[in-house]
């Protein structure tokens, strides 16, 4: 689609607002969204900003009940938002910001509800016996996040299979969720939360949570996580068809993001009980690679390559 390039004093202030707090607030994210042109880049960082207010309601130290009345104004923002009824003079940058990515781009605005019922779940206080049930809350968090992304990116013309490219984004969505729980397994635990699955917890001997740096006795916290991290590069594999059918930049810039992400599940894989001992990462130089990597396109004609190879 042809995206209208002049934005007013006002919107730009408010995208410049969205920036710095996706600078501040998620390194990685920003990292990848530097590779996208300028337009599609501030329209990011508009969900971002937005998604970002929602998360930090979910986990800040209000009541349960004022966390849920929180949300729902929240909601009700995003319904203003929609309905395009918010003044490019109006005292919330990230809803100005919002208005007008929404007016550029088809966002799918009903995501952002999607994640405000994710976060709900939090704020209940939900657990998941199985993996299907976490998928539903990964899918709210996170797959709902990959198909508004995909408003922004949209597929190139005349790509193959470009219906699915909503699935392929909300699984590589579903991908970097999971691999968010495994690196926040001891900080999720001291705020009173388990996200995975009670039957994985069971299997591998790890239902006493994990609320040290070293494992639960007798568990095998390696067995589970390898088992976590074969699931989502599974997610991974799956979720990388998207990238073939982005333009160059955009394709560059989910490649970034996503190959940030496969990083930490190989140095995951590689000393599982990290996660316990504190927040594994990456250097700045190895997100560097990583995001050359993307943007010379190495992923995603591997992926076209393994794409082909499996349909013949």
């Amino acid at each position: 689609m042809e995206v209208p390039t002049e934005v007013s004093a006002p919107v730009q202030a408010a995208y410049s607002y969205c920036e710095a707090v996706t600078g501040q607030q998620a390194r990685n994210f920003a990292y990848g969204i530097r590779l996208l042109p300028t337009e599609k880049r501030q329209a990011m960082s508009a969900l971002y900003a937005f998604s970002r207010r929602v998360d930090d309601i979910g986990d800040g130290a209000l009541a349960p009940e004022a966390k849920r009345d929180r949300l729902e104004v929240t909601r009700g923002l995003l319904d203003r938002v929609r309905q395009g009824t918010v003044d490019e003079d109006d005292t919330d940058p990230v809803a100005v910001a919002l208005t007008d990515a929404a007016r550029r781009f088809p966002l799918p605005l009903g995501g952002l509800d999607e994640l405000i019922d994710g976060v709900l779940m939090d704020v209940r206080g939900e657990t998941y016996e199985t993996w299907d049930d976490l998928k539903v809350y990964c899918r709210c968090v996170a797959g709902a996040i990959g198909r508004l992304s995909l408003g922004v990116f949209s597929t190139q013309r005349g790509a193959r299979a470009a219906e699915r490219a909503g699935e392929y984004a909300d699984t590589l969505g579903l991908a970097l969720q999971l691999t968010n729980i495994l690196r926040d397994v001891r900080e999720d635990a001291g705020n009173g939360r388990t996200y995975l699955p009670a039957d994985d917890l069971a299997k591998f001997g790890c239902s006493a949570g994990f609320h040290s740096a070293t494992p639960p006795p007798g568990s095998d916290f390696t067995g589970l996580v390898h088992f976590e991290v074969r699931r989502a590069r599974a997610l991974f594999a799956e979720g990388y068809r998207l990238l073939p059918m982005l333009d160059r930049r955009s394709g560059a810039c989910v490649a970034a993001m996503a190959g940030i992400y496969r990083r930490l599940l190989d140095r995951i894989e590689r000393d599982p009980e990290a996660v316990l001992r504190g927040r594994v990462s990456l250097p700045g130089r190895e997100k560097a690679y990583v995001a050359v990597r993307g943007l010379s396109g190495l992923d995603a004609r591997h992926v076209t390559r393994q794409t082909l190879r499996g349909r013949s």
